[in-house]
């Protein structure tokens, strides 16, 4: 959709602006991070880059979300996310 400006004798057409995004705010792993409105707690650990096949837990704000809870946990803006990931070594 666009809108029409008139200025005199010329008309120009602009197109409409998008729909302004939604985002939320979460500190992820001590950083600010501006993650999509409706994000989830497996949006949160791909934002971090983490291969979230083994070794990593998750918590939101002290609370460890269990790995089978990943996909339905909402992020609500203000929260915050700690993702770790186990390493060896001795």
């Amino acid at each position: 959709m666009s809108r029409r400006l008139d200025g005199g004798d010329q008309k120009a057409e602009v197109p409409a602006s998008p729909a302004p995004e939604r985002t939320i705010c979460v500190e992820l792993n001590g950083s600010r991070a501006d993650l999509e409105q409706g994000a989830t707690v497996a949006d949160a650990v791909e934002a971090t880059g983490a291969d979230s096949d083994r070794g990593v837990a998750v918590a939101v704000d002290g609370e460890v979300v269990p790995r089978s809870e990943w996909e339905t946990t909402r992020l609500e803006d203000g929260q915050r996310v700690e993702v770790l990931r186990a390493a060896q070594g001795g």
